[in-house]
């Protein structure tokens, strides 16, 4: 188990942890909350070992591998599969140690080596590490590829890939979903709910918590306190206990009042779309929960429009991509005052694509974009964050875009996003991401748009921030329009869905729950098929007959490779088994015969070694063959 005891640790003159105590058992899966800079990545470097404790305590069984999430990449030369093997150091110690041991004809050592290499299942291991690669949304293509090819938020998943491949007791993960899409973060959580052994989680999505942990430890002034249950429990018991001081109902109550009149509204207006419904059972499950955060440092609202147009924009027949590469076909959407829209699809898809042409970042290809005479556009993406002045200060920024307005107003407005005294008049230069994309927010705040356009808005923000902003978008009398994989948000701030899939967009009609749902199927129908058929042919009975037929010459080959492979794997069973007979006598292991019992021993190693390929080459062209034979189905029914 991990145990800290009357633990203190501190960094430079900043005191972290005092006299902490915390205590999780093998195989708990644990989320560590806490403020930005309370000191969560510290405790983290004190498990992994890389500190030591100022004061008190740390224990952790001495046998115990560890794994963790790096936060840099200095292997650019390395190909993407291969690096996220080398994340499994025992693994290619084996190989390294095996691939000498080969050269220099050493037969007993390659036994042995073959057989450590069996036991780590290395055998199966490039297969696992595509696998990881696949479910975080890399390609096939993308997986050979060089490390150095990849953007920043690519390399951390490949970097989160490297750590999962890693066999480990205990796994140590710093934001895991930060660069990854809704659907990555969906495989990640069924992947983590699998995970054997203890898990230490450090994440500011919500639902992500409440799917995954099954206790929270909250840092707050220097101590570790263990909740039991997801995070959606912590609010609650937290809540319950700041209740009782007075000052914290107080401004509980006032919350919730704000929370009553919005709810009143919303329900008003729309009380039989589904996702309506949904919305509304979050923003009641959010009116319970809101005390919890009763001592937020954040408290913002989007400055309300000047005028406004309806629609504020309207896109038909819409033609959209880069260059001459369309991405999007045929797109029909309006914009009216209101509207609430949450973007889904599969990542890739065209998500982005379609906020930046909304935007006016990329121009329409085709079709007709109107603009409304009033509308004012806020528009957060993650380049916004790289347009920020390094060199100049929360408070410059917003005085350049408001040089009319009251040095106080401003300071006053910038302190609802926490920049607050000496923090208003620093450059920027040194700002963490959290902090440049709470800036960006501020200075759309103060611009009053009538519009939203946000892609992955809570990117870099931490969970009471996240809080903040929701409360601001449901405030909101404008329109939004937003990408997020914060499935929260989502079903806090949105109405409805639009699913950007296949060249399309189109109406979604169920929840976030349905979505998921559809995905699996979209993975299942984009799984390789051996049939070109285009959507016209599928009507078209001769078309189907000829593509059965075509299927059907298709099976042939892969249906005997599997009877071969078979047939080869029947006959080396044989042989091990032979092997396995010699070696049962015991006159074998006098000494006289040691040089037999080596290369019989080197023998039965290279045959599991060939059993394991022929094994995993056999299940690949089973599954090859299976779905070959669902194709044949479908294209005869």
């Amino acid at each position: 188990m991990i145990r800290l005891q009357n633990l203190t640790l501190q960094r430079g003159p900043l005191r972290l942890l005092e006299g902490a105590e915390l205590t999780l058992h093998p195989g708990q899966k644990a989320g560590l909350v806490g403020a930005n800079g309370a000191g969560k990545s510290s405790l983290f470097a004190l498990l992994r070992g890389e500190i030591g404790p100022d004061a008190g305590d740390c224990q952790l069984p001495a046998d115990w591998r560890i794994a963790h999430m790096r936060q840099e990449v200095d292997t650019l030369e390395r190909q993407a599969v291969d690096y996220v093997l080398d994340g499994d150091v025992e693994l290619r110690r084996v190989q390294g140690e095996l691939a000498i041991a080969e050269a220099a004809h050493d037969g007993a050592a390659v036994a042995r080596l073959h057989t450590e290499l069996d036991n780590l299942d290395g055998y199966t291991a490039d297969a696992r590490a595509r696998k990881l690669l696949a479910g975080l949304g890399f390609s096939n293509e993308q997986m050979e590829k060089r490390v150095g090819d990849f953007s920043g938020g690519w390399r951390m998943r490949l970097n989160l890939a490297q750590a999962l491949m890693c066999p480990s007791d205990l796994l140590l993960l710093d934001e895991p979903t930060n660069h990854l899409d809704l659907d990555a973060i969906l495989w990640l959580e069924s992947w983590l709910k699998g995970y054997p052994g203890t898990l230490l989680l450090i994440s500011h999505d919500r639902d992500f918590l409440d799917a995954v942990v099954d206790h929270v430890v909250h840092l707050e002034q220097r101590k570790l306190t263990l909740y039991r249950g997801g995070y959606s429990a912590f609010e609650r018991t937290r809540a319950e206990r700041l209740a009782q001081q007075q000052q914290a109902y107080e401004r509980q109550q006032a919350q919730r009042a704000h929370m009553e009149s919005f709810i009143r509204r919303f329900k008003a207006k729309a009380s039989k779309a589904r996702q309506a419904q949904s919305r509304i059972k979050a923003l009641e499950k959010l009116e319970e929960l809101a005390p919890a955060h009763v001592d937020s440092p954040f408290d913002f609202r989007f400055r309300e429009a000047d005028k406004v147009s309806s629609p504020l924009l309207d896109l038909a027949e819409g033609r959209l991509g880069y260059g001459d590469k369309a991405v999007l076909e045929k797109v029909k959407l309006q914009l009216a005052p209101g509207a609430r829209i949450g973007l889904l699809g599969p990542n890739g898809a065209g998500k982005s694509t379609l906020i930046k042409t909304l935007a006016g970042d990329l121009p329409p290809l085709g079709g007709r974009l109107t603009r409304g005479e009033n509308l004012v556009v806020g528009y957060f993406a993650q380049h916004q964050l790289d347009a920020l002045d390094a060199k100049a200060s929360p408070l410059l920024h917003l005085q350049r875009i408001a040089p009319g307005e009251r040095e106080q107003t401003l300071r006053d407005f910038l302190g609802g996003f926490d920049f607050r005294g000496d923090r208003c008049d620093e450059p920027v230069l040194n700002f963490s991401g959290g902090e440049k994309a709470r800036l960006a927010l501020a200075l759309i705040a103060w611009g009053k748009p009538n519009l939203l356009l946000l892609d992955e808005p809570t990117n870099h923000l931490d969970l009471e921030m996240r809080l903040a902003l929701t409360m601001a978008l449901q405030d909101f009398e404008g329109a939004v329009l937003v990408v997020s994989h914060d499935r929260h948000l989502l079903k806090s701030t949105t109405d409805e869905f639009l699913l950007v899939a296949d060249g399309r967009v189109q109406d979604f009609d169920g929840d976030l729950d349905d979505y998921a749902r559809w995905l699996v199927d979209y993975r299942a129908r984009q799984a390789p098929v051996a049939s070109s058929e285009s959507a016209a042919d599928k009507t078209d009975k001769r078309a189907q007959r000829q593509a059965a037929a075509a299927l059907r010459q298709q099976l042939a080959p892969h249906k005997r490779e599997a009877e071969k492979l078979e047939k080869e794997l029947g006959a080396l069973h044989e042989k091990l088994a032979g092997i396995e007979t010699r070696l049962a006598d015991s006159a074998l292991y006098e000494s006289a015969r040691k040089d037999e019992l080596r290369d019989l021993l080197a023998e039965q190693a290279r045959l599991k070694g060939r059993e394991a390929e022929l094994e995993e080459a056999w299940l690949n062209a089973l599954e090859i063959l299976e779905s070959l034979q669902r194709e044949l189905e479908a294209a005869q029914q």
